[in-house]
């Protein structure tokens, strides 16, 4: 982030491109960012988070494909509405969900209890290092020339967005692909980790409502313990 700019300034200069709302008129994001938080590793607290998530997430399933859950299908429209199709790549809360009978990934804290709010409120949710943006989050869909680092076998990799996919952004590069399925290395969280940016995506079925609680149950999770935790936030997109 730059040090000129407050996570307030930040929020302020998101937006959601007018070409994505084209594509998906229903969309909407919660953006939250909260300084002073306690990372480190997985501890007892995420760890109980994401058990609960599993237990909310079989009880949803009763044995259906996670495909069933409207929540989870109204991600794979949204992807083919850019091409991508499920084999080539899933909404984040699918490939959780599609996890959690063999146990959703133990990280590290602030990882650990992302993904147990978004598997227990079937939301996709990304959790990004507030303190490695430069300029604001952005949702547009791909010219085809941003670059976006990643890792292959192991080795530092740059290749560029698809045109035309729907990727998060900042003045540098891309900072998730194809919405919410992959994140890059230079916004990753880690251990020491004590500023974040959350992104929230919502699609109908999922209501203002219920994404909003959401936003409050993980800012409820993640300033546990940590009295100088500052959240702000801020809903882009559709408003109805």
């Amino acid at each position: 982030m730059s040090a000129e700019l407050t996570p307030t300034d930040v929020l302020a200069g998101a937006a959601v491109d007018d070409a994505v709302l084209a594509l998906r008129p229903d969309y909407r994001a919660l953006l939250i960012a909260v300084t002073g938080v306690r990372g480190g590793p997985s501890d007892e607290a995420s760890d109980a988070a994401l058990h609960r998530a599993e237990d909310s997430a079989r009880a949803r399933l009763a044995g259906a494909p996670c495909e069933s859950l409207p929540e989870v299908a109204v991600w794979r429209e949204a992807f083919l509405g850019f091409g991508v199709r499920p084999r080539v790549a899933r909404s984040s809360v699918e490939a959780l969900v599609r996890r959690v009978d063999a146990g959703l990934p133990r990280i590290d804290r602030l990882t650990d209890l992302y993904n147990a709010v978004s598997v227990e409120h079937l939301v996709p949710v990304g959790g990004e290092n507030l303190s490695c943006y430069v300029g604001p989050p952005r949702l547009v869909r791909a010219l085809g020339d941003e670059p976006f680092d990643t890792v292959a076998d192991g080795e530092p990799l740059t290749v560029t967005a698809d045109a035309g996919e729907v990727v998060w952004r900042d003045d540098l590069g891309v900072t998730c692909r194809r919405w919410n399925w992959r994140q890059c290395v230079r916004t990753r969280l880690d251990a020491s980790t004590t500023s974040i940016l959350f992104i929230l995506d919502g699609l109908q079925p999922l209501t203002i409502d219920s994404l909003e609680a959401a936003g409050a149950a993980l800012v409820d999770a993640v300033t546990a313990g940590s009295p100088d935790a500052t959240p702000v936030s801020r809903l882009l997109g559709a408003v109805g």
